[in-house]
């Protein structure tokens, strides 16, 4: 809804042209109170329409959201970034069809810095995530090992292993360690952690990077939305990467 609302309020070079979601009965009631109507439409009714689609859905749609975008040689910006692992082929179609596929920094600080270093060497990249137990309650991981993190009274790592790992895994949860797999060196030797933990409030993510260029460490706590397993600076980080589009200046990579 941020990012519906941004747009409604004015972003320079972007315009609402419709949105689509999983109950288009409540729709109405839920965009009521955007400053001009916004067409409400099915997914396959997207590509039309627009030349830039956010998808923000389940990991599950992303391909029938973002083929028709891409083979009409248009962009879609996407967070489920673990999707990406399994529909690779998506990206050739990119290539082919001119269209474009952009993660937004997300939940993470540094990208910019692991893309460059990874114009370098990288040696190894190692992250490790700590989340609420509502974070990561009902992961497929967690259910298919009879994880019952509700249940836990002291923190708990629930998995390690790599960024593909933890995209099949938890698959509404990680995008963000996809993401940095994608920046830096790629999805099998980007090293995670898991962790649950019922103290904490927010999502936090430590990363630390040593590559022939530099050596570095990052951490983020991010303040979750209403929707636990995301935080609130990934619609931000939709918008700004939106604002970036058709800003005269552009900060960052």
């Amino acid at each position: 809804m941020k990012i519906v609302e941004a747009l409604d309020a004015g972003i320079p070079g972007c315009e609402l042209a419709a949105v689509s979601v999983r109950s288009r009965e409540t729709a109405p009631e839920r965009f009521a109170h955007l400053g001009r109507p916004v067409p409400v439409l099915a997914i396959s009714e997207l590509e039309p329409v627009a030349d830039v689609v956010v998808e923000c859905a389940p990991a599950a749609l992303f391909r029938a959201i973002a083929e028709p975008v891409l083979r009409a040689g248009k962009m879609v910006v996407a967070l489920s970034a673990g999707a990406i692992l399994s529909n690779g082929d998506l990206v050739e179609l990119a290539r082919a069809a001119g269209g474009r596929i952009v993660v937004p920094t997300g939940a993470l600080v540094g990208l910019d810095a692991v893309a460059a270093a990874a114009e370098g060497t990288i040696r190894s990249v190692r992250m490790v995530t700590r989340k609420p137990v509502r974070g990561l309650a009902g992961a497929p991981y967690l259910l298919e090992h009879g994880i019952r993190v509700e249940e836990i009274t002291e923190p708990l790592m629930v998995f390690k292993g790599t960024a593909r790992q933890a995209a099949t895994g938890f698959p509404a949860n990680l995008n963000v360690a996809v993401a940095l797999s994608l920046a830096g060196i790629g999805p099998d030797r980007t090293e995670l952690e898991i962790w649950a933990d019922p103290a904490l409030e927010r999502n936090c993510h430590t990363i630390e990077v040593d590559a022939d260029s530099a050596r570095f460490s990052m951490s983020i706590e991010n303040v979750p939305s209403e929707n636990p397993k995301t935080g609130r600076i990934t619609a931000l980080s939709v918008i700004a990467c939106l604002r970036k589009l058709a800003a005269p200046l552009r900060v960052g990579t």
